[in-house]
Order: structure tokens, then sequence, then C-alpha cells
């Protein structure tokens, strides 16, 4: 029996031709690609769940890491934070107004539209860039032991953390000591900190108003605040100064946590910088009148199906990383 196949026939929906579930090649490779990514993402934060469970008692709370706002000296948990997600899920609002106005073939919306998702996603991914200059450079500084726990420092009177700066001691024989021709004040991997050990814990001796608060979290939820004399037996085990976080030393506390971190966070946001630059492209190409000539705007509709799967990968991530 001859079986005839029309392959360029639409009504033959598997029969071959180029509009397969009447979806066109290019859009079908779009959604190839988002799920497969979509599984990426999510065996990230699957690890990065799995490792939060294990070490649940002392991962950083992130009420406590992510307070800074630029330009603003203070304590604003998370305000920053969700600025930056509200411009990401607009510019994915814009970008479903330029698909809209692609669809009317109105070219000058389209621009318009286009132009605002660029904007809004390179407002995030300078945010991102801030915020990671400042996860890295830290702000209060903490002392590692040697299990390699991290013992931070807080003011008695107020209740709040104490930076290094507040009360370590200068000490120049010290500085003198700890110098790179000596091979102490700079550590194996190059890591070097504002203070010695030595200037802390001649500080930390002179304040009897500061106390060393583990980062092990307790039943109300809070890190584990220790008394003067719990503090000082404490300071016995410290080995080096930490400030900011790395892949190596993290002064909030677990270095999983900055690890999990950078590589996440990290990842989203080179999709998140790839969608700009994709974006300008096809913004420039609008500009031209690419697709007016060619009668349709269907590659605003596949990089908007790119743009809004990064957004929504991104609801996921701030789920995770700072709100559970």
């Amino acid at each position: 029996m001859d079986t005839t196949v029309t392959t360029g026939s639409e009504d033959s929906v598997w029969g071959g031709g180029n509009q397969p579930l009447n979806a066109s090649y290019g859009k079908m490779m779009m959604w190839f690609f988002i799920v497969s990514d979509a599984l990426t993402f999510s065996g990230f934060l699957v690890s990065y769940g799995f490792s939060r469970f294990k070490f649940i008692e002392t991962w950083p709370i992130a009420d406590e890491v992510f307070t800074h706002v630029p330009f603003f000296h203070g304590n604003y948990p998370m305000y920053y934070v969700a600025f930056m997600t509200f411009i990401l899920i607009m510019s994915s609002v814009t970008m479903v107004l330029a698909v809209d106005a692609g669809h009317k073939m109105m070219q000058k919306k389209v621009i318009f539209y286009m132009f605002l998702t660029i904007i809004g996603g390179a407002i995030f991914v300078g945010s991102q860039a801030w915020e990671w200059a400042t996860f890295i450079k830290g702000d209060y500084g903490a002392l590692e032991t040697k299990g390699g726990r991290i013992l931070q420092f807080v003011n008695a009177d107020t209740g709040e953390r104490a930076a290094l700066r507040d009360f370590s001691k200068d000490l120049p024989e010290d500085r003198i000591v700890h110098e790179s021709s000596a091979g102490v004040w700079y550590q194996k991997d190059g890591y070097t900190t504002s203070f010695s050990l030595n200037e802390v814990i001649e500080g930390f001796k002179a304040n009897p108003n500061i106390l060393i608060r583990t980062e092990t979290i307790n039943e109300e939820g809070e890190k584990t605040l220790l008394n003067r004399q719990e503090s000082l037996a404490k300071l016995k085990n410290a080995t080096q100064v930490v400030e900011g976080a790395n892949l190596i030393h993290n002064e909030y506390g677990s270095r999983l946590f900055a690890d999990f971190f950078f590589f996440i966070t990290g990842f989203h946001g080179f999709h998140v910088f790839s969608g700009v630059l994709i974006n300008i492209i096809i913004f420039f190409n609008v500009i031209l009148g690419t697709y007016e000539k060619r009668g349709h705007y269907e590659m605003v509709e596949k990089v908007g199906l790119y743009w809004h799967f990064v957004d929504l990968v991104w609801v996921f991530v701030f789920t995770f990383f700072y709100l559970v």
C-alpha cells in the first residue's frame, strides 16, 4: 500500500512541513531551548534547597545579608532586591506590549516598548552588578574559626551588628610584622583584610559592650548571641579575619551560601545580559524596518518568549534566595 504524505501541507501537522503544531520552526526551537534551560535552573535550585535544608541551622538569614541601598546608609532589608524584581517584571510587561504592537504592525509602538524593555533589563543587570560588588566587599567583617565557623560581632547597647572598624585597635607594630615580605599578612589565597586578627582581638577585649554571635540559628529564628564570658572563650578559636564574601570566605555564614549565590544569580544575570543584547539587535532591526518588509514581527515574539522566561526564573531565584 502506498502512503502519500504532503510535506508542505499545513493540514498535516506531523506530516512534515515547516509548522508542526501550528508553530514556526523558530518558535519550536525557542520552546525547546526554554524547556532545557528550565531543567538546568531547576537542578541548580534543587541543589540549593538540599544544601540549605542540610545546613539549616547555620544558613545565613537573607534579611541580614541584603540590607543595602545605593546612596543610602542604613539597614533596609530586601528593599533594593524588591526594586530590582519590580523593574524586571515591568520589563516583561513592556515586552508583552511590544509583541502586541507587532501583531498589529505598529512599528513606532514596537520601537517604544522595546526601548523600555531594554532600559529595564539594563537597570536590572547594573543593579545585580552593584549587589555583587557590595556582597563581595562586605560591611561589618567577622572572624573565622578553625572549623570554618563564622563569629560576628554585636553591640550589646544597641543590639545591632558591630563592624570591625568600630572597635578594632590600630597596632602599628603588628602592621610592621604583617608585611608581604614576612609572608604572614598575605594569605596563601591572596585574601587580604583591613585589620589583622590581633587588632580585632585586642579591640574586642578593650570594649566590654561588644559581644559575639555565632552563625547557629536558635529556636526564635535568630543567630545565637553569646555573653561576655562565652564570647571571650569563643574568641580563642578564631584563626583569621573575614571581610565580605567570595568562593572561599564568607562573613555572612556558610560559604556554600556564597557559592550558590554567585553561581545561580550569575548564571541568571548572564541570561538577562544576553537578553538585553538580543533585544538591542532586534530593536535596531525594527527601526530599520526589517520586519515591516517581512510582513510580520515574529522575531519580536520569539525574543519575547526568552525574556519572559528569564523573568519567571528570577521569580523562583528571588523566592529561594531572598524570601524563604
